[in-house]
């Protein structure tokens, strides 16, 4: 982890460090998650609406419970997700087929650059994750700052997408990686695979906290009305090559047991790494939901 050199700490007892040669994230130290007072609750608020990413190191007390505490903090919870395990180890303790198990193709698909619950019709606004098991190596998670992205983009590039909208579909961009699920049987219990109607959601999004402009693609996104397919496939892997073409935009965090993220989902994409599947991998997440108002799908008339 390759922290700034200015961290401040502030009235709450607070430390935070941003992270060095990058656009966002910080490191937060000097608060127990599992039991936060109400003014370092504000304060990690504030933190994570300058940094969009907070790292905090050496949570090893925070359980399942404690974590839907911390998270509520931010918001209401994805019911479904309140906090599910992501991981290659089944109830009974083994490890989890690589080829063939439905969990894993969802594990696999989310090795690409996405924003969470866009292909719902209520957008995620951010997560908690939590490392509980981790491997010896590898088995990272990337982070893509889509505010400085947009920043970066050139004025033709922010023109031409101003008013451009995309459709949102986890069956389509697993369909695409060849990572369908199986349609009957199924471990995977389904979440996001059947929504009759696919969100459609602007290219360019508003962050309706800071007021900040993000690029919003990621690997769920297809289909921009008034482009022909190859145009829009195109364009939407166009802007995320961009996204996380600069190394300040993007970083990769490795997961220490005991480490918890907070991210803003509204302004950073994010993707799992791959691991040595012998080893076993257990994380556990917890996704806040977003507000009606600022998250939900466009209109199907936004498509003309």
């Amino acid at each position: 982890m390759n922290v700034g050199t200015a961290p401040r700490t502030d009235a709450a007892g607070l430390t935070v460090t941003p992270l060095a040669d990058h656009t966002f994230g910080a490191v937060v130290e000097g608060v127990r998650l599992a039991a936060p007072t109400e003014a370092q609750v504000a304060a990690i608020k504030a933190a994570w609406l300058e940094h969009a990413l907070l790292i905090f190191p050496g949570q090893t007390d925070l359980d399942d419970e404690g974590q839907m505490a911390f998270a509520r903090r931010f918001g209401d919870l994805v019911p479904e997700l309140a906090a599910v395990q992501i991981t290659n180890v089944l109830p009974d303790g083994r490890l989890r087929e690589a080829p063939d198990d439905d969990m894993m193709k969802i594990i696999r698909g989310n090795m690409f650059w996405h924003q969470d619950n866009t292909y719902m019709p209520l957008q995620a606004k951010g997560a908690v994750f939590s490392a509980r098991v981790v491997p010896t190596e590898k088995g990272e998670t990337g982070f893509a700052d889509m505010r400085a992205a947009y920043d970066a983009l050139d004025q033709a590039t922010k023109d031409r997408i101003d008013g451009l909208n995309a459709y949102h579909s986890l069956a389509y961009s697993q369909a695409k990686l060849g990572e369908q699920t199986k349609k009957d049987d199924s471990e995977y219990f389904g979440y996001g695979l059947d929504v009759a109607d696919a969100p459609l959601r602007p290219l360019v999004k508003v962050h309706p906290e800071t007021g900040r402009k993000t690029l919003a693609v990621g690997r769920h996104a297809f289909g921009i009305p008034g482009l022909e397919e190859a145009e829009s496939e195109k364009l939407v892997q166009d802007l995320i090559d961009f996204a996380v073409g600069d190394p300040a935009r993007v970083y990769l965090h490795a997961w220490k047991a005991g480490d918890v993220v907070l991210w803003d989902n509204r302004c950073l994409m994010h993707k799992a790494c791959a691991w040595d599947y012998t080893q076993p991998r257990i994380m556990v997440h917890s996704r806040i939901a977003g507000d009606p108002a600022t998250e939900s799908g466009l209109p199907q008339d936004k498509a003309a």
